[in-house]
């Protein structure tokens, strides 16, 4: 069975199967959920049609995974390792509002919602979220797993680095590295390099604690004795 599924039926999922129907090019499977209580329901007309691992039945779909939230924001690298399918069956979302350059490029497994902008030669990885209204300026490096809230603004030349995630409104100074799986407050400004791991909030932004549990589990898996993993 050809078409798309969406792994999640949450409110990110809910989003880009709205983003899917907008679009009207994919034909909208449905969505997989491993909540049993949503199985054979409908979320916003689209079906839940069983659990996550159902993906491996249906071989001819296309998958994005729509999953994770500040609490957890490692959860779609932990799904993507679980789920274990290769790189062509993941499709890429763009919203047909979206202005993409033609010198950008999105990963597989990515989303890119409603008004967001990739203006020149942005690099967005694989299974990133770029939520409504974020706007990606020149040269910017966006990795694997990041997850970028609406109204995220980054200068030139910024950079994401694997799995970080960047609250709504937040703002990054141009040349500025978010570090792996480090966590940016809604409305704070990033002046200055942020360490992987870490939560910084405030204007200008400041340390405030360690990430939590989820996301340095998932920064030590990938770094474990110094190979990258």
């Amino acid at each position: 069975m050809s078409g798309l599924l969406i792994i999640g039926a949450g409110g990110f999922a809910r989003e880009t199967a709205q983003a899917v129907r907008d679009a009207g090019d994919t034909v909208l499977l449905g969505h997989l959920d491993d909540n049993a209580a949503l199985h054979g329901t409908e979320v916003d007309g689209v079906p839940v049609l069983g659990g996550c691992d159902l993906v491996h039945e249906l071989p001819d779909a296309r998958v994005v995974i729509c999953v994770g939230n500040p609490r957890d924001y490692a959860a779609r690298a932990r799904l993507v390792r679980r789920l274990d399918l290769p790189a062509d069956r993941y499709a890429t979302v763009i919203h047909p509002t979206a202005a993409v350059s033609a010198t950008s490029q999105a990963g597989p497994g990515s989303v890119l919602l409603a008004h967001c902008v990739l203006t020149a030669a942005v690099r967005v990885g694989a299974h990133v979220a770029v939520m409504p209204h974020v706007v990606l300026t020149h040269d910017d490096v966006v990795e694997d797993f990041a997850t970028l809230a609406s109204g995220v603004r980054l200068g030139g030349g910024a950079r994401l680095e694997r799995g970080a995630y960047a609250g709504s409104g937040a703002l990054v100074r141009e040349g500025t590295t978010v570090g792996a799986w480090s966590l940016i407050g809604m409305g704070s400004t990033v002046l200055g390099d942020v360490p992987p791991g870490e939560v910084w909030v405030g204007s200008p932004a400041r340390r405030l604690r360690e990430a939590a549990a989820p996301a340095l589990d998932e920064l030590a898996t990938r770094t474990r004795g110094g190979v990258v993993i």
